[in-house]
């Protein structure tokens, strides 16, 4: 593979594991208080799609990132700015398409007011700040982050630069 697939694929990774953790943990948190929260009732999805969909991106990305990708390098504050920005972004995305539409992708939004809608949205961003630490947490136990050469070796290794 090129190097500059590969960093692109880790630029890429820095945004989209923490998500796909966030979606997975929020579909099947909702999903177990009330499937149809996330789906309407007369929609029958078939379990190994529904797995597909909601669990493995979660799992394979967060796989990619403790056993192929270098150590990432972003701070809280700038992963919750990031946060925020996809979280904005998908919630005027949700907008836009009920506009045209006239219905939501997830009958909870319904249920909800525009106020509501905005604070999950916002509360979605910590979320994925928060998944974005437990990630970076995690990376460094399992790959021995903070043990001076082993971090260098290993990013080199994977086409990454270690920053001091």
């Amino acid at each position: 593979m090129s190097r500059r697939l590969f960093r692109i694929k880790n630029a890429l990774s820095v945004c989209s594991a923490p998500l796909e953790v966030l979606i997975s943990l929020l579909y099947w948190g909702l999903r177990a208080i009330d499937p149809t929260l996330v789906m309407p009732s007369w929609v029958v999805l078939d379990p190994y799609a529904d797995i597909g969909f909601h669990l493995m991106p979660a799992l394979m990305l967060t796989l990619d990132l403790l056993f192929f990708s270098p150590p990432w390098t972003i701070p809280a504050l700038p992963a919750l700015g990031l946060s925020g920005v996809l979280a904005f972004g998908y919630w005027w995305w949700v907008e836009h398409c009920y506009a045209h539409n006239g219905w939501y992708p997830y009958p909870l939004f319904e249920l909800l007011s525009p106020w509501a809608r905005a604070g999950l949205f916002m509360a979605s961003a910590a979320f994925m700040t928060a998944s974005t630490v437990a990630l970076k947490w995690t990376y460094e136990r399992v790959n021995g982050w903070g043990s001076g050469e082993v971090v260098k070796v290993n990013a080199e290794r994977l086409g990454g630069e270690v920053k001091a």
